[in-house]
């Protein structure tokens, strides 16, 4: 029997658009949301004719700003998918949420939707940070959210940004130490970084923002795993904590390298060993629906090396690491086509690595090396 599916669904639309976003988002003075509606529904039920006789184990309404989305229309494209597919039984349903009041109030709908877990664009709780990072909400309208998603959904997390502009030590440490006070099992902590094409990225180009340097961060991120540790919700990602059973199972599909099917603007897919993505504009996406019954603008089928790349990729950032007889099993390659294994034994003996029979992993030691350790050890051509 096939492992279950994990569907993204993405709703582009923001309020505004903070200057460190590099995701697909995108401010409209207002959102025909019939048409939209629409259009989901119809991208979904393209997906599901492809891929029949599956279950979806996850669904994760991401952005953008989910929560903007009218409870009737989360509503709606679960029921697509149960009728197209049929739900697992402990199915998954995430949306990511700001903290505004605004969509606080739609907690209570979106629930009785059936979403079950929520994610919380916090990011930081003070109030100068906020305004420096674009943020529309205020710290206290974030503790109001976190706690009435605790009243509301069976699972919350929200996210944290650190290594920030001139953030001491004992700053984050007692900021994580508040977050961790609200006692969800699961947090994301992301170390801020200037992606290209941001506002962030226009400031930094012009000496007018410097974020810390290499020795600071791996201070704030050793203090992180630390605390998180002690706290009962260690690392099993890069950037993502749980407390044991509470990890993301959608994020998990990825970084399983598992089939996921992604729909709505600009979404990402890869399923039946092709990859796929949407149009990203939202009235290109909306007008490819219309034309051809889906958003898609790719559509290619992925060579056997590509998948097990991309395996390794996405897995050596989950503390499990990888099982490598699964990736040989699903690409068809052996195993040394991928991995070099003699560089994974020589980083293993300098405790960066772990290799236990088929299973390989990046070492704590070793995990804020991951993007050279991944350029030594994953074999790309």
């Amino acid at each position: 029997m096939a492992d279950p599916l994990a569907l993204y669904v993405h709703w582009p639309f923001c309020v505004s658009k903070c200057p460190y976003c590099d995701f697909n988002s995108h401010v409209r003075e207002s959102v025909d949301q019939a048409v939209w509606r629409a259009a989901l529904l119809a991208d979904l039920r393209y997906e599901a004719g492809l891929l029949p006789g599956r279950t979806v184990g996850s669904i994760f309404f991401g952005g953008g700003t989910p929560s903007l989305m009218p409870p009737a229309t989360v509503a709606a494209v679960i029921a697509a998918a149960d009728e197209a597919w049929g739900l697992a039984e402990a199915v998954e349903i995430t949306l990511e949420a700001n903290p505004n009041s605004v969509e606080v109030a739609n907690f209570a709908a979106l629930a009785s939707a059936g979403v079950n877990r929520v994610s919380i664009g916090v990011q930081s709780f003070d109030p100068q940070v906020l305004e420096f990072l674009g943020r529309a909400h205020s710290g206290d309208e974030a503790r109001r959210a976190i706690t009435a998603a605790q009243d509301h959904f069976a699972r919350v997390s929200f996210d944290l940004i650190y290594a920030r502009p001139g953030q001491s030590l004992a700053a984050w440490e007692a900021e994580l130490q508040g977050a961790l006070a609200f006692g969800t099992d699961h947090l994301s902590l992301y170390q801020l970084t200037i992606e290209p094409g941001t506002r962030f990225a226009t400031l930094a180009a012009k000496g007018d923002l410097t974020i810390p340097d290499g020795d600071t961060a791996a201070d704030l991120f050793d203090a992180t795993q630390a605390i998180t540790r002690a706290a009962g919700l260690p690392r099993y990602e890069v950037s993502n904590h749980a407390r044991a059973g509470q990890e993301s199972r959608h994020n998990l599909a990825y970084w399983r390298y598992a089939d996921y099917a992604g729909i709505g603007p600009g979404a990402h897919g890869r399923r039946l060993g092709q990859a796929t993505e949407r149009h990203k504009k939202p009235e290109n996406f909306v007008a490819a629906v219309e034309r051809n019954g889906h958003g898609l603008k790719v559509e290619s089928d992925l060579p056997p090396h590509e998948r097990a790349t991309e395996a390794m990729l996405m897995g050596l950032r989950l503390t499990e690491g990888i099982d490598l007889a699964r990736i040989e099993a699903r690409s068809g390659l052996p195993r040394d086509a991928f991995l070099d294994a003699e560089t994974a034994a020589r980083l293993a003996r300098q405790g960066l690595m772990r290799q236990v029979g088929d299973t390989l992993a990046v070492s704590d030691d070793g995990i804020l090396l991951l993007d050279s350790i991944l350029s030594e050890v994953v074999r790309t051509g």
